[in-house]
Order: structure tokens, then C-alpha cells, then sequence
């Protein structure tokens, strides 16, 4: 017979499932056992629970404890069973009532002296008990600013396993209340007025920033693609709450989130070094995959820089993702799926010597194609814009003496999304690199005289049906920063030549 029932919760990817944890004691010679497909960190926790139980001057019972976790067909790993696994054994054992732990969620490590560790996940998995209409969540002190982002849950946080033992037998005051919430750290982000000339690559960024468009920038080294593209998160504007609330959600899970301030308000910004593993960009791991950089940048930019130098398989696993705002990763436990609906900038140079001037390359013919073709044809095929960056000159530098900062392009972009997400809402969508190829073709198509030149690019080969439909979401983008109700000749003929820019 069950003599007691507690609740955690599970995490598959994002997702949280709640568990419910039934302890019995008796039935056969003494020791502890976990059923519901544990893992070997779960498992461990039979050892954990003991010794902490044990220094917090409670007892053990000298018999056999099962612990049955449910859905029993559901993976489960971690160590944030542990307060809930100490729990449900003492009121096994009528050491404490279970009436104070009903509908409450319990997370958390413990150590063996009986303190309390934070866990990963906790955002996640407060949702979930949410959902399932749980009303209390008790979590270790280091993680309760980020349970406090939950609402309609009371929140409660404990520093030791002894503490949470005097809440439950009617001691109010050994359990902390969450602080208001700290505001998320400013972002001093990087000025575009810092980046010298570049016309060309400024006003690509523009574009891309209103719109939420993949860009490549090329060209010589020392001219600006990586300053161009490190500013491009300051353009972005602020996450909206739900927003917020499902970076926040992945970087829990990640275990990269801010002890003091946990809420992720300002866009991602991923920037992983040209060695990165697939596992590192897309995410991986053993049992469930976690997420990796591709997740982390969600509703934010990934650069990768020196594009070129990451091997092909690690540029060619990104392929998906770039199509369809997610990626699914199947492992020895079961899939899952992260969100990942970033911008993607490429930049890199145009051959291994990389000299100022493209006269000056000592690279063979081939060494220039290999060095290159890294970036396959399918990759590009998903790259809105593409701009060949110039070398910096002195004339460049005296015509661009007074560039626009920061602030005065973020306001246009700000100002063309507004009018993006006005017409998409119906629709569910917030960026015009969102909306599907069929949508813009059909409901939203455009005049024959508008996209002529499209159609003959498309009739002679020299864009594919995908690059169609982008470049239909680039000429969207830019009539929604000339303020024009729809896309005009001109403002396909712009997103066609975003396209057509060769690469080298």
C-alpha cells in the first residue's frame, strides 16, 4: 500500500511533465530501490537522500523503501528529485503530515550534510506545474529569483533539508519569500556609429534587423563584418514578455542564467569559436540532448565568425534549423525539440591569405573554390542578404564622417516591425521572415508588373523557388521601412540584388 505521494517534475527539453513520487515502506530485507526508468544521477540519489536525512538528526527506516516514480514509462534524470525523494520518505514514515506538502512542488539537489543545491530547469518546470494546476513550489535560495517569474504559484525557497522538515510540521518563518525581482542588467551594447564607411553592409543590417533576415557579409579582413555584426542585437527590440519568459526557459535548462537577475529581456547574442562541435551548435548529449547554440540565441542572433574555417558538417547541421525555426534531436532516450528561430550572420573572407585588396590573393583558382565552397549552395539558398564588403579608404572615410548611431536606426527598425506584426497577427506572426512562401504567393501576392524580374531570375535559373519566396519577405521588409502599404518594383528589384551579390 502507498502510504505517501509528493510531486517534481520531469524535463523533456523545454517542456516540463509533472512526476509523482510514491513512497512504501516494508516488504522485504532493508535497502532503498527507485522504480520509473531513473538514471545513473537519479539512482545515486538513493545514497544522497539517506546521508542527508541521516545529518539532518532524523532516521532512516531499517527496511525496504521503494520510491515509484510516474509516468513510469517516462526517462527521468537529474538530481533535482532529491527533496522530493526525502519528503515522501518521511511521510512514509509519519515522521511528517502529508497534508502540508500536498499540491506542492519540491526541487532540488541535496548534499549530504542536508543543504539544499540548485538544479537546472527550474523556469520550465514551474510552467509545467502550472499547467497541472499545482499551487506551491518550494526550491533552493539560489534559484528562487528565477521561480519567482512564475505567476500563480506561491514560491517558497529553502537552504536546507531541515528547514523545509520545520515548514511542514507548521513553522512559517524557515522558509524564504521571493525579493522583487531585480531589473535585467543594461546591456551596454557596441555603437553602430563606430563602424567607419560601409554603406552597403550598414544599410544590410538595417534591413535584416527589420525584417529578422539571415545575412553573409564577405569581403577583405579589417573592414568591418565582425564590428557590423556584433551591433546587430542592439538594433533588435526588446523581447515581448512571452518572449522573455521562453529564452529564459532555455537558458534554465542550459544552466546560463544570472542568479540575481534570471529574466533574459534583451535579444541572445551567440558567437561560438569556428572549433566548435556539432554538439555545440546544435545541441547533443547522452540520454536527452541538451541545447545547444543555435537554442541559446533564440529570438536573437548567432555570428558565426570566420565562417569559412568551421568545417562543412558543422555549417551543413544548421540547414534545418534555418528552415524551420527548431531543431529535433533524437537520442538513447527519446526527441526532443528546441526552439531556435535566430538570425544567422555569417562573415568571413574570401580566401585563406585574405589580403586587403582582392589583386593581392596568392591563392590558386582551386584554393579560392575550396576555401569557399565551405558555405554550400543550400546554406546560401537560406541567406536573405548578401553583401561583398569594401575596403576602407580615405575618400570612404571623409564622406562617412558623421554615421548614424545606434539609436536613430533601432527606431526605424522598431517602427517597420510594428507595421509587420500589424499585418501578420491574424496570422500568428511577429518578423516578415516568418511568414511561409505559399502565404506571401497567394493571400499577399504581388501584381505580375511588380515581380516580373523575379519571374524571369526564376525562369532562367538563377534563383531557386526558396530564394523566390525570400526575397518576396526582403521586398515586404523594405516597403515596411519606406512605409508603403506593399512591396513596388523597386523594392523587389533591391531584395533580387541582395541575392544575386556574389560570394567570390
Amino acid at each position: 500500500m502507498v502510504l505517501a505521494r509528493v510531486w517534481s517534475v520531469a524535463l523533456s527539453g523545454v517542456d516540463g511533465i509533472p512526476v509523482e513520487i510514491e513512497a512504501d515502506i516494508g516488504g522485504g530485507r532493508p535497502r532503498t530501490q527507485i522504480v520509473g526508468l531513473p538514471d545513473a544521477a537519479l539512482n545515486e540519489a538513493k545514497d544522497r537522500v539517506r546521508a542527508a536525512v541521516r545529518n539532518s538528526g532524523l532516521e532512516w527506516p531499517d527496511q525496504l523503501v521503494t520510491f515509484a516514480l510516474s509516468p513510469a514509462d517516462l526517462p527521468k534524470g537529474g538530481s533535482g528529485y532529491d527533496l522530493a525523494l526525502a519528503l515522501a520518505m518521511l511521510v512514509a514514515d509519519n515522521k511528517l503530515p502529508g497534508e502540508a506538502i500536498a499540491s506542492t512542488v519540491l526541487l532540488g539537489e541535496l548534499a549530504l550534510d542536508g543543504r539544499l543545491r540548485p538544479v537546472r530547469g527550474v523556469l520550465p518546470c514551474l510552467l509545467a506545474a502550472r499547467r497541472a494546476g499545482l499551487s506551491r513550489v518550494v526550491v533552493p535560495v539560489p534559484v528562487l529569483a528565477e521561480a519567482s517569474l512564475v505567476t500563480g504559484l506561491e514560491v517558497l525557497g529553502a537552504n536546507t533539508l531541515a528547514e523545509v522538515v520545520a515548514w511542514t510540521r507548521g513553522d512559517q518563518v524557515t522558509l524564504q519569500s521571493p525579493s522583487p525581482l531585480v531589473a535585467p542588467p543594461t546591456n551596454d551594447q557596441p555603437d553602430l556609429a563606430d563602424v567607419v564607411g560601409q554603406p552597403e553592409g550598414r544599410w544590410a543590417l538595417e534591413v535584416a534587423a527589420a525584417g529578422g533576415h539571415h545575412v553573409l557579409l564577405a569581403g577583405p579582413p579589417g573592414t568591418g563584418k565582425t564590428m557590423l555584426a556584433r551591433r546587430l542585437p542592439g538594433l533588435l527590440p526588446e523581447l515581448t514578455p512571452d518572449q522573455a519568459l521562453e529564452v529564459t526557459a532555455i537558458h534554465s535548462v542550459a544552466g546560463s542564467l544570472a542568479a540575481d537577475s534570471p529574466l533574459v529581456a534583451a535579444p541572445p547574442f551567440f558567437a561560438p569559436h569556428h572549433t566548435a562541435s556539432i554538439a555545440a551548435l546544435v545541441g547533443g548529449g547522452s540520454g536527452l540532448a541538451k541545447p545547444g547554440g543555435i537554442s541559446k540565441a533564440h529570438f536573437g542572433v548567432l555570428l558565426l565568425d570566420e565562417a569559412a574555417e568551421f568545417a562543412a558538417d558543422r555549417l551543413e547541421a544548421l540547414r534545418t534549423a534555418l528552415e524551420e525555426g527548431e531543431i529535433r534531436l533524437a537520442r538513447r532516450d527519446g526527441i526532443v525539440a528546441y526552439p531556435a528561430r535566430f538570425q544567422l550572420v555569417l562573415a568571413t573572407n574570401l580566401c585563406p591569405c585574405a589580403p586587403p585588396r582582392d589583386l593581392d590573393c596568392v591563392c590558386p583558382p582551386q584554393v579560392r573554390r575550396r576555401y569557399i565552397a565551405k558555405l554550400s549552395g543550400p546554406l546560401l539558398d537560406r541567406v536573405d542578404i548578401r553583401v561583398r564588403m569594401r575596403p576602407i579608404t580615405a575618400m570612404s572615410l571623409s564622406l562617412d564622417s558623421a554615421p548614424e548611431d545606434t539609436a536613430t536606426v533601432r527606431a526605424r527598425v522598431v517602427e517597420a516591425r510594428c507595421r509587420a506584426a500589424q499585418r501578420w497577427s491574424e496570422h500568428g506572426w511577429r518578423t516578415n521572415a516568418e511568414v511561409p512562401g505559399p502565404t506571401l504567393r497567394r493571400e499577399f501576392a504581388l501584381p505580375r508588373e511588380v515581380t516580373a524580374l523575379l519571374d524571369r531570375s526564376l525562369s532562367t535559373g538563377a534563383i531557386t523557388a526558396r530564394g523566390a519566396d525570400r526575397c518576396l519577405r526582403v521586398s515586404w521588409t523594405l516597403a515596411d521601412l519606406a512605409g508603403e502599404p506593399a512591396p513596388t518594383r523597386d523594392h523587389v528589384v533591391a531584395a533580387l540584388n541582395f541575392r544575386e551579390r556574389k560570394v567570390a
